[in-house]
């Protein structure tokens, strides 16, 4: 059985800037594949300042709570993308669970 693959250089230019802004964003290559244009991509999780936070909590009588609460729950995370071209050469980005 033959494949057809319908990636040409303008989809694969598209996948390796797509690549290189997420780095740039702070994303790391876990896994990568030529042949089958993906790559699996990692950022890990940011460390806060809690002393901080709570100072500048204590400062803004309870607003900035809003901020660190945020920081906490959404920033603190890690987080895994698939990134990759289909069969017809579109461009798709996925969240990945890894082991």
């Amino acid at each position: 059985m033959e494949t057809y693959q319908f990636i040409d250089e303008k989809n694969l230019d598209r996948f390796n800037k797509m690549l290189s802004a997420k780095t740039r964003n702070g994303f790391v290559i876990v896994e990568h594949n030529e042949k089958l244009p993906y790559a699996v991509l990692c950022k890990t999780k940011k460390e806060i300042n809690h002393p901080l936070h709570l100072f500048l909590t204590c400062i803004t009588f309870g607003l900035w709570s809003i901020v660190w609460f945020y920081l906490s729950i959404i920033l603190s995370k890690k987080r895994n993308i698939l990134v990759a071209l289909d069969e017809d050469g579109n461009l798709f980005e996925d969240k990945c669970l890894l082991k």
